[in-house]
């Protein structure tokens, strides 16, 4: 009984070299007899019940003999049976080094013909038996490597994009591979490189670095952009993160304070003037008459004085 552990039929590979030599080498008339020592022969097949009759029954003996009796038999049952597809086409007897193919297949009588149901295919090759894998399994096992490539090339496209914003996006160019013989031309020793030169290969890294940091930091700018374009501020202070703005108090009340009126003193009090205030009102006079004409005095009468007549 297979367990989890075993590994799938069309991975293993049998081989007997001992009961190869014991029926004679693998050739036409003991392919399916070799077959039957394996693991992938069905023990409640047809082939196996014909090989049961003919060990204990003297008149079914013929029918074992040889290859074409044996499927001839075959061929007249109906039910589970492993039958000679394909057989090599040079072949000699005693010469096990063909390649033959066998179908585990399922007989119904039908007329004209027989229904035939492949369930499995399998390959003697030499002393080795192999199991053929499906046609699903083969479709298989190609999107799996065809997916795991495709997604290698599109890490090795991503790692080598590039994106500026004057050049949009690009791709990095490989570095040339010189060969042996370009290499044998080389100049061992090392030449002298002028200052200058040497400063600006130098400078070249942190250049390249720097342009890569700029362009990350305004791809980042442009996704914050895309985001959160449509938030505004206004005169009303904003507190917060992009996405997440909270607006503030206005201010208002503390600038209608400060554009308001002093209060006005009602006391009517009479304020204290300065000694030199003072002296400034005592000091002012009334200014005359412009006419320059003195004002008339009226003349008192004495008293008990009576005009009298002339």
């Amino acid at each position: 009984m297979a367990t989890t552990n075993d590994p799938p039929p069309d991975e293993i590979q049998w081989r007997h070299p001992s009961e190869a030599q014991r029926i004679g080498g693998i050739h036409s008339n003991s392919v399916l007899f070799y077959f039957a020592e394996s693991p992938f022969f069905d023990r409640t097949s047809n082939n196996a019940v014909i090989f049961s009759q003919a060990i204990f029954n003297p008149n079914m003996a013929h029918l074992i003999s040889t290859r074409e009796a044996f499927e001839g038999r075959l061929k007249q049952m109906s039910g589970l049976e492993f039958i000679v597809a394909e057989e090599p086409a040079e072949m000699g007897p005693g010469m096990g080094t063909g390649v033959w193919v066998i179908n585990k297949q399922t007989r119904r009588k039908r007329e004209p013909e027989d229904e035939i149901i492949v369930h499995a295919t399998y390959y003697v090759i030499g002393e080795n038996i192999y199991m053929a894998p499906t046609l699903a399994d083969i479709l298989s096992f190609r999107m799996v490597t065809i997916t795991d490539a495709l997604g290698k090339c599109f890490a090795a496209a991503d790692n080598a994009r590039t994106w500026s914003p004057s050049a949009g996006h690009g791709y990095k160019v490989a570095p040339s591979t010189t060969n042996a013989k370009d290499k044998a031309l080389e100049s061992k020793g090392t030449t002298p490189m002028p200052e200058s030169q040497g400063n600006k290969a130098a400078a070249e890294p942190k250049k390249t670095t720097q342009s890569a940091l700029d362009s990350r930091l305004i791809e980042h700018s442009f996704m914050i952009h895309m985001q959160h374009g449509g938030d505004y501020m206004d005169e009303n202070p904003i507190t917060g993160k992009p996405g997440e703005f909270h607006l503030s108090s206005t201010g208002r009340k503390d600038k209608l304070q400060t554009l308001a009126l002093p209060n006005l003193d009602t006391s009517f009090k009479k304020s204290a003037l300065s000694e030199q205030e003072k002296k400034d009102v005592k000091g002012e006079k009334t200014p005359k008459t412009p006419t320059g004409m003195s004002k008339l005095k009226r003349k008192k009468s004495k008293p008990g004085a009576t005009p009298t007549s002339a």
